[in-house]
């Protein structure tokens, strides 16, 4: 009788031959190892989304629209805001200087204080021939020589600081030079 219980087949007691062996899974390749752990980021995050800017409406990515946000309140001074978006610059520019390999390529740039860093780093020059030490040089940015130009109401410039102003501007043609200005850029 206690063999023939044992040998019981119907529900919930399958036939000897189909149960699963001691020590081994019933479900030998199971679920592939995090695949549903991972949020599709590239799917969410390259949807296209409309932002509102300066009462102008565009269409951005939905990355793009985080980070614009993200700078926004770091910007304001939240400082997990500012945190996190100077994280984020920092992965995309690794990510832009990684090779074909996926190696990443690293640029040593040694950089003292002066007056060279500040102009460039404000966006208002931008240094022309930087490996070659005796051919080095600032071109300034058109908006900055257009202000400073704005200015100068009372004083005219002579010909050849004129000059001086037109060969260091980056692009003279897009100054709007004023009446008295003398020199062709």
């Amino acid at each position: 009788m206690t063999d023939r219980a044992s040998q019981a087949v119907g529900f919930g007691k399958p036939p000897k031959s189909a149960q699963f062996q001691k020590g081994r899974s019933g479900n030998p390749r199971g679920r592939p190892r995090g695949r549903k752990n991972n949020i599709p980021y590239d799917h969410l995050l390259g949807q296209m989304v409309t932002i509102r800017e300066d009462g102008r409406e565009r269409r951005v990515t939905a990355a793009e629209a985080f980070l614009l946000q993200l700078t926004k309140k770091g910007l304001e001074g939240c400082s997990a805001s500012a945190r996190a978006s100077l994280a984020s610059i920092e992965q995309a520019r690794a990510a832009k200087r990684a090779g074909p390999d996926g190696v990443s390529n690293f640029r040593i740039v040694r950089r003292a204080f002066g007056l060279c860093c500040i102009v460039e780093d404000l966006g208002m020059a931008i240094r022309v021939n930087a490996t070659s030490q005796p051919n080095v040089r600032l071109e300034l940015k058109p908006w900055v020589v257009q202000a400073a130009v704005d200015r100068m109401v009372d004083k005219q410039l002579s010909a050849a600081e004129q000059s001086i102003v037109v060969a260091s501007t980056r692009t003279p043609q897009k100054v709007k030079w004023p009446m008295w200005w003398s020199v062709a850029s």
